[in-house]
C-alpha cells in the first residue's frame, strides 16, 4: 500500500525548480498562500488506529512524506522531531521524502540517526547544474539507508558527479501550463550516469513539453507518466548493472 503523508503544508521557493511549483498551482485554485508553512490535521496519520486498536495502515505501507512542502524547511524545525519519532515507531513501514534543502540535513537529523533509519529513504532534488553543484556534496556526506537523486523538473543537462552511494536516480520533466521543455537526451544522459554507478534509474514523467530528436511534443497531464514508462529506459533495482567504478 502507498499513502501520501503531509505532516505540514506550504513551502518557500528557493531555486529554479520551484518556479512553477505544483503545490502553488493547486493552492491558487482555493486562494491559499502556499508560502505559509502550517502543520496539518494529518500530522499523526501513520499512527491512526481503527476501532480494534490496530493500525489503519498495515505493515509494509509506504508513506510518501511531505510532498506538499519540504521536510527540511526551517519553519518545521519545531515539529520534525515528532515526525522522526513517528517514522521510528512505524519501523514496519517505509517512508520517503525529497528535499531541496539537503544543506540543512546535519541540523535536521535526529540524535539517533546513525547511518540512517532502515525504513527511511532520503531524496535530494537536483533540477539543474547549479543545484547539482550545491546539493550533491552534502548529499554524498549525509548517511542514509537509502538515497535517491530526483532530477525533476529536469531543466538542463546535469552531471551528478560521484553517485556511488546513491541507490536510484529518477528523472522527470515539468508539468503545468508554463512548463519548461525537457530534452530526452538529458534523461538518457542521467540514465547512463546511473548505469555507470550501478544505480537504479526511473524516468517517472515526461513533463508537459518533451523534446526528442529536435521535435517538441506537448503531452497532456494524463499521459505524462504512462508515456515515460513506454520509453522503456528504466533500470530496476533488482536488475541494475554492476557498477563500472568498482
Amino acid at each position: 500500500m502507498e499513502v501520501t503523508w503531509n505532516p505540514w503544508h506550504g513551502c518557500r521557493k528557493i531555486s529554479e525548480g520551484c518556479r512553477n511549483c505544483y503545490v502553488y498551482r493547486a493552492d491558487s485554485k482555493y486562494d491559499k498562500d502556499s508560502s505559509v508553512v502550517r502543520k496539518t490535521a494529518a500530522f499523526s496519520l501513520p499512527l491512526a488506529k481503527d476501532r480494534r486498536g490496530l493500525y489503519k495502515y498495515p505493515s509494509g505501507t509506504l508513506f510518501f512524506t511531505c510532498f506538499t512542502s519540504d521536510f527540511f524547511i526551517e519553519e518545521a524545525d519545531g515539529w520534525r522531531s515528532e515526525a522522526w519519532r513517528i517514522m521510528k515507531e512505524r519501523s514496519d513501514c517505509g517512508f520517503v521524502f525529497f528535499t531541496k534543502r539537503i544543506c540543512r540535513a546535519e541540523k535536521c537529523l535526529p540524535p539517533d540517526w546513525g547511518g540512517g533509519y532502515p525504513n527511511v529513504t532520503v531524496g535530494c532534488t537536483v533540477e539543474n547544474r547549479a543545484a547539482a553543484e550545491s546539493r550533491m556534496p552534502p548529499f554524498r556526506a549525509m548517511p542514509a539507508a537509502k538515497k535517491i537523486v530526483v532530477c525533476a523538473p529536469l531543466l538542463e543537462e546535469v552531471y551528478l558527479g560521484d553517485i556511488s552511494g546513491v541507490d536510484e536516480v529518477s528523472a522527470g520533466g515539468e508539468s503545468g501550463e508554463n512548463a519548461r521543455p525537457c530534452d530526452f537526451s538529458w534523461v538518457l544522459n542521467l540514465r547512463e550516469q546511473a548505469l555507470d554507478a550501478g544505480a537504479a534509474f526511473t524516468f517517472h514523467q515526461t513533463g508537459a513539453r518533451l523534446v526528442k530528436d529536435g521535435v517538441l511534443y506537448k503531452i497532456p497531464r494524463a499521459f505524462q507518466h504512462s508515456q515515460a514508462k513506454k520509453a522503456g529506459i528504466d533500470i530496476l533495482a533488482d536488475k541494475k548493472a554492476p557498477s563500472r567504478r568498482r
